[in-house]
């Protein structure tokens, strides 16, 4: 079978996915051609394998001069917003879906693809009570290829790490976990809380306002903001040196950060919803039970009344997350690595991912 990837190969979230697919597609010498989704092919952030960038040029040629439109399916990842056109007679979109409302622009949007693949069974069961018949799971994969974990002592003393990951924003509670863990531990020198939140969509100053306002525009020596990581390797060092990720998003895809953090053995503090609970159970992670949901509107990324990414999101109650960071201090004190953590890394990997992705478009 001869098959078409249709992906943006860049740094970013979805980008870091058809990177890792692509690269098992070039480690096993498949066949397929490609159509990027964006202006260029972008590797700044990765440590490629020789000849990768090579081959993938060569595979964007031969879409051109081979691909028949009738015979050759094609692998679409992106949003649902823009996915409304087709390579291919036969089409597997898989996209991200975060909320629980979806729009008759979306819905209509997806009833028109061949196959839509979800990495989240909440928002699979979602479409499917609207009537779809059309959505199937599938999980990702752990990056072994930029991940892992490093055998390096980041303090000399038995301070705690807490990390905080992610594109700043309201969908994902970041202001909402900086306010209540600087309440419980700001200034405390026993825990430390790491924050790699930068919002590239964003201006550097408006980034800056929604830290200054989380944090109550106060400064506290323990709490720790980096500054954007343009390269994989850095984002792995960053990972490696906390202890805790925390995971408590109002509604997601996936998770890559949190997910990874645990795939390399940290200790997570999970909120019990959404994607999450693909891959966060309580012998891997401590889990938050959700308090109801609220409405997803913070009137820059989601507006009420537009097509696309309305509906509600899942919120949780304050006390909770503190002492479930409370058990979580305790796991670290007992076993610094998460030894149910790491299995993810077997669980879920980019091969595993692209045979099913082989094996579903070999089935259209």
């Amino acid at each position: 079978m001869k098959l078409t990837f249709n992906c943006p190969v860049n740094s970013v979230s979805f980008g870091q996915v058809s990177v890792a697919l692509l690269r098992e597609a070039y480690n096993r010498e498949m066949g397929l051609s490609l159509v990027p989704i964006g202006e260029k092919i972008d590797l700044s952030s990765q440590d490629p394998p020789v000849n990768f960038q090579k081959w993938l040029d060569l595979t964007v040629k031969d879409f051109q001069k081979s691909h028949d439109a009738r015979v050759h399916p094609t692998f679409r990842l992106w949003h649902i917003n823009g996915s409304i056109g087709f390579l291919s007679d036969k089409q597997a979109l898989l996209t991200f879906y975060e909320l629980d409302d979806p729009t008759d622009t979306e819905l209509n949007i997806l009833k028109q693809q061949r196959l839509v693949l979800m990495s989240s069974e909440y928002a699979v069961d979602i479409f499917k009570s609207k009537g779809l018949d059309n959505v199937k799971y599938m999980p990702l994969g752990f990056d072994s290829n930029n991940f892992s974990p490093l055998d390096k002592q980041y303090y000399d003393d038995d301070r705690i790490v807490f990390t905080l990951s992610g594109k700043f924003e309201f969908r994902k509670h970041h202001e909402k976990v900086l306010s209540a863990w600087v309440k419980k531990y700001g200034n405390n020198k026993k825990v430390f809380l790491h924050c790699a939140l930068f919002n590239p969509f964003l201006s550097p100053q408006d980034n800056n306002e929604l830290v200054a306002r989380a944090m109550g525009h106060k400064k506290y020596f323990n709490v720790v903001f980096l500054p954007y990581m343009s390269k994989n390797s850095e984002y792995n060092d960053y990972i490696n040196s906390g202890d805790i990720s925390i995971g408590m998003s109002g509604g997601e895809g996936w998770g890559l950060p949190e997910f990874q953090g645990l795939a390399l053995g940290k200790h997570g503090v999970i909120l019990d919803a959404h994607a999450y609970k693909g891959w966060a159970n309580e012998k891997n992670s401590v889990l938050v039970e959700p308090s109801g949901k609220i409405d997803c509107v913070d009137n820059i990324f989601f507006k009420k009344g537009q097509e696309f990414n309305q509906g509600q999101m899942f919120d949780w109650d304050e006390d909770d997350f503190i002492d479930a960071c409370e058990e979580a201090i305790k796991r670290v004190e007992t076993d610094k690595v998460n030894h149910e953590g790491l299995k993810l890394q077997n669980e879920f990997s980019y091969g595993k991912m692209l045979d099913r992705v082989w094996f579903e478009l070999e089935n259209l």
